[in-house]
């Protein structure tokens, strides 16, 4: 099975007057939708905007797996256990909240940030908070996420390039960039599938494209 969501149906968020624009694809904070909270271990998938200065102040999480996808721009980041850093485009970070961690979001550049930012249900709650960065992540080497069972694929692909899927018990399909097909369905920057059960699945660019891949168990829940 094969659900779309469109860009154009994710729910309005953040906040406009502090250059904040958020896109929610799940139920998020006041937006509830009982039949939208998660999708095997994924929870949210936030795209984020952010103008020059904006940010989000520190603020804490817990029993989450955090994993930000820069789209352009430069997104720092501080958290309260020492880290202090700043992530590009073509960097994955990974932030494991665990038993609780508070951090700091911001744009501290002159251009404006483009993010997705994607959380996870570990499958143990608790633990010690943990961060990660890979710079410059190759379509190759995908990141895993074992405490949610889940694995991240980056597909960049040039019009009329095909790429295969993984084969899996579900998978989410994010297009951050460029337009796609995907068992006869177009999707464009901002769409989503949503795909259970499914095999011999490949990706065909229809122009220049970026997406982002989740590879979950279903016993993560969905």
């Amino acid at each position: 099975m094969i659900r779309i969501q469109r860009a154009g149906e994710r729910y309005s968020g953040g906040d406009p007057e502090a250059g904040i624009d958020t896109r929610h694809a799940f139920s998020f904070g006041s937006h509830y939708d009982p039949d939208n909270l998660r999708f095997g271990a994924l929870i949210a998938c936030n795209e984020e905007r952010l103008a020059p200065g904006a940010g989000f102040d520190e603020h804490p999480h817990s029993h989450t797996e955090i994993v930000t996808w820069v789209v352009e721009g430069e997104l720092t980041h501080r958290d309260s256990a020492g880290h202090a850093t700043v992530v590009g485009p073509g960097d994955v970070q990974h932030l494991s909240s665990a038993a609780g961690v508070r951090h700091v979001e911001r744009n501290d550049g002159t251009e404006p940030l483009v993010f997705v930012q994607m959380w996870l249900a570990p499958a143990e709650p608790g633990g010690e908070p943990s961060y990660d960065v890979v710079r410059g992540i190759a379509d190759a080497t995908p990141y895993a996420l074992p405490a949610a069972g889940a694995m991240l694929h980056v597909r960049r692909l040039e019009t009329g390039e095909r790429a295969a899927l993984p084969d899996a018990d579900l998978l989410y399909v994010h297009v951050v960039r460029g337009t796609v097909r995907l068992a006869g369905e177009e999707l464009a920057a901002g769409d989503a599938a949503r795909v259970s059960a499914e095999r011999d699945l490949a990706l065909l660019a229809t122009g220049d494209a970026e997406v982002l891949v989740w590879e979950m168990r279903s016993a993560s829940g969905g």
